[in-house]
């Protein structure tokens, strides 16, 4: 398995504090402390990785222009850290593409059961080779591919997590701590309304206006991923 993470980090001491307890978990750790270093080091690296901790504000590129260069090129897990933690900033983070937020100040407990989850994530991945249908959605685990009709989508690590997990379930209702536990994982510390946020930006790429909808929200339960019936659209 994978265990290469980017520490992406312009303060000296966090970022040999955090790249000492992580060598300590037995991951190896490649650190960079500005946006342009970062996004080299990814790119000489990137098969080797597990994921990216990056920070927000940084020299030369700051980190919502490497997290979106990440995303136009993989789906790689990013999980920004950052003293950023005004609720519009962690929203923007997620909207271009990011899969968990930590804020500083963090116990370095918080951030290695955030990376457990992905590690976990990751290893359950890897051991599938399958296909999912529903309705004209499909989905191709071993390319990662899914697609709606005959359009390819482009789908972040954490949109594809989820999908993934609805399209196994399919006309499953789900709560959103269902969710949370199955997707996200137990050790999730975030807010349960990342579960809405996910399923609004699978909604806006799969749902479209000229298409059935398969996205169905139970009032006052959570959520169900099933084929439209032949009069919904």
């Amino acid at each position: 398995m994978k265990n290469t993470i980017l520490l992406v980090e312009d303060e000296t001491g966090l970022a040999s504090y955090v790249a000492k307890e992580l060598t300590f978990e037995d991951f190896n750790v490649l650190t960079a402390a500005d946006g342009e270093a970062a996004w080299e080091t990814y790119q000489a690296n990137q098969d080797d990785l597990l994921l990216v901790l990056l920070d927000w504000m940084l020299p030369k590129m700051d980190g919502m222009e490497v997290l979106r260069r990440i995303r136009k090129h993989a789906d790689l897990p990013v999980i920004m850290m950052t003293a950023r933690d005004y609720l519009g900033d962690k929203v923007t983070g997620l909207d271009n593409g990011a899969d968990d937020y930590i804020t500083k100040p963090f116990e370095i407990e918080e951030l290695l059961a955030r990376i457990r989850v992905i590690q976990r994530r990751t290893a359950h991945q890897s051991g599938l080779d399958q296909s999912y249908r529903i309705g004209d959605l499909t989905l191709i685990t071993k390319t990662r591919q899914v697609t709606r009709g005959e359009q390819r989508l482009q789908l972040t690590q954490r949109e594809y997590d989820l999908l993934l997990f609805l399209m196994q379930h399919p006309g499953q209702v789900f709560t959103r701590d269902e969710l949370l536990d199955n997707v996200w994982g137990v050790d999730f510390l975030g807010q349960q309304n990342v579960v809405d946020v996910y399923i609004g930006y699978l909604r806006n790429k799969i749902d479209t206006d000229d298409a059935p909808h398969l996205f169905h929200t139970i009032r006052g339960v959570g959520y169900s991923l099933k084929e439209a019936d032949a009069d919904e659209h």
